[in-house]
């Protein structure tokens, strides 16, 4: 009973031991030729070296084993997780190659390039370190968050990767999904879609982006994203084509439009696997926020895994998105706000715009002529909506909120967003405290921007490129750009991103009686924790991973 017990625990250590190696010829078939019976002088002779060969041939596999699964273990690792030098601005090789990049227009991922997470992710220029004659209060406004050693951590569980080989080969049901809203609306929704193919183990068709009744923009697929590398980067999760083969073309369908919010995996397979499993096709469309936010791990690593890595936009956008970035970061440190001001989003909150009563009344016009556009709660009145915390800032609170963060006079500020509702005059509080204002129309160069003017998905990509990149990225108004730039901002080393606090700021922003002093004190005490620092996702219920990467996407160092 002694020797069972203490066979149970084995170590590396004790196979080399010589009595395991007795042992092992003790067994058949190494028995039998070490201890053959004699025949003759001829067989005698040979068995004992047939015997070294054979042991000698078990052994040498045997530690090649080994090897070979130590090295397979260490390179699944190294793809698993991003180097953090790759994200670090303190490389000097990293910083001379981001410079050639920009200056080149590309981001850091050749498509000659074999596919590894570090070098996929679509990627900002570096922050700047902190240097020059600044005052404490600036330093302290410019400090990235510490990033707690978290780095990029796509780690797929054995049975994902398992389910892969026959679900990346799928050819006999396709999933076809029709994508609205504006460009990161519609981001969300192909984040999700690939994950309901998955669910589904269907071929995905490159999704439809339908034309926005508001903005009025007719891009594809194509125009906007690349489509060669959300193939290649997807390849191994869901098989991404083009179009539906002609087998599979009907003269009518069924488009799935009502689905509830929040659907979950198990509610997926049990509406419509059956569905595909017979006809061959799904269509769905409305698919903004109906998908659960609480899924399995693997599924919420595959959700970031498009949205930073497989959505990279079409090469066009790209090369002039960081040419624009580039002309800003150059000249040192600069904060990029998302100020909703548009004509739409002020009919969309049911706010007042703070620019008079002339404008006040062209937005309840058309409020009141197209009432399906207010979002919201609709029994609340202007203040009410207000001190709720649910009107964007408008741009002369946004000056007062950034002189209270510590930002000094002359920084440099790019404003991402449309048109402001009220042009010039709706900018004046904020260009008059802040006159190193610019957008991408002011440092676009030679008609740069010319073929794109109507169209809002590639200016809200350009926005997007260019508020990346910003060392302090201010979101007035939450929506889906804030949304989806507080993740990748996460996702690339945690870049300060401040996201107001509205409900508990509009008081002091209101009392003008509150001193200087005491109103900057007030607010950096407000935002001393939402500065872009590591947030678990799971901290508050039914939060995006897409802009909360920890834990499920992000791994300590």
């Amino acid at each position: 009973m002694a020797r069972t017990r203490n066979s149970k625990s084995s170590s590396f250590v004790s196979l080399m031991n010589p009595s395991f190696f007795t042992h092992l010829l003790s067994l058949p078939p190494f028995h039998s030729l070490h201890y053959s019976p004699r025949k003759n002088s001829r067989i005698t002779q040979t068995t004992p070296f047939l015997s070294f060969c054979f042991v000698s041939l078990f052994i040498a596999l045997f530690f090649f084993g080994i090897l070979l699964i130590t090295f397979t273990t260490l390179f699944q690792n190294s793809l698993s997780c991003a180097h953090t030098s790759y994200y670090s601005s303190s490389s000097p090789l990293f910083l001379a190659s981001v410079l050639a990049a920009a200056s080149s227009g590309s981001d850091f991922a050749q498509d000659d390039e074999p596919f590894t997470l570090s070098t996929s992710a679509m990627v900002p220029l570096p922050a700047h370190g902190i240097v020059g004659n600044l005052t404490e209060e600036e330093k302290e406004f410019w400090k990235q968050p510490d990033n707690q050693g978290y780095i990029p951590c796509l780690d797929f569980s054995l049975k994902y990767r398992t389910a892969s080989a026959k679900i990346s080969k799928e050819k006999r049901k396709f999933l076809v999904v029709v994508a609205s809203g504006g460009l990161n609306q519609q981001r969300n929704q192909i984040v999700d879609a690939v994950v309901i193919a998955r669910i589904l183990e269907a071929a995905l068709v490159l999704p439809v982006l339908q034309v926005n009744h508001i903005w009025g923009d007719e891009s594809e697929f194509s125009d906007i994203f690349d489509v060669e590398h959300f193939k290649k980067i997807l390849k191994a999760d869901v098989r991404i084509v083009a179009s539906l083969p002609s087998t599979h073309f009907v003269s009518k369908q069924t488009i799935n439009r009502e689905l509830p919010f929040h659907v979950s995996p198990l509610w997926l397979r049990a509406r419509f696997l059956k569905q595909l499993n017979q006809e061959g096709l799904l269509i769905l469309k409305g698919l903004d926020s109906k998908l659960s936010k609480n899924l399995p791990p693997d599924l919420q690593k595959l959700k970031c895994k498009v949205a930073f890595h497989a959505l990279r936009f079409a090469a066009p956008i790209r090369e002039l998105g960081y040419q624009i970035a580039r002309r800003m970061w150059i000249e040192g440190p600069y904060v990029a706000i998302h100020l909703r001001l548009e004509k739409d989003v002020w009919i969309r909150t049911g706010c007042l715009t703070g620019l008079g009563r002339q404008y006040d009344s062209i937005i309840s016009r058309e409020r009141e002529s197209h009432p399906e556009y207010l979002t919201g709660k609709l029994n609340m009145t202007h203040a009410q909506r207000r001190l709720a915390g649910m009107c964007p800032l408008n741009a002369s609170e946004m000056a007062r909120f950034l002189k209270g963060l510590g930002a000094p006079n002359n920084a440099r500020i790019y404003v991402a967003g449309g048109e402001p509702f009220g042009g010039t005059q709706a900018m004046q509080p904020l260009q008059k405290e802040f006159p190193n204002l610019v957008t991408k129309h002011t440092l676009a160069r030679n008609g740069e921007l010319t073929p794109y003017l109507e169209k809002s998905s590639t200016l809200a990509a350009i926005d997007y490129i260019v508020s990346l990149s910003s060392d302090v990225f201010i979101n007035s108004h939450g929506g889906n750009m804030g949304r989806a730039l507080e993740g990748h901002r996460a996702y690339v080393g945690h870049r300060k991103y401040i996201k107001p606090n509205k409900r508990m700021m509009l008081p002091f922003l209101e009392d003008s009686s509150v001193p200087e002093e005491e109103f900057k004190r007030i607010m950096k005490k407000l935002h001393s924790k939402s500065q872009g620092q590591p947030e678990p996702r799971a901290k508050k219920i039914d939060r995006d991973v897409i802009a909360y990467p920890v834990p499920e996407c992000m791994c300590r160092q």
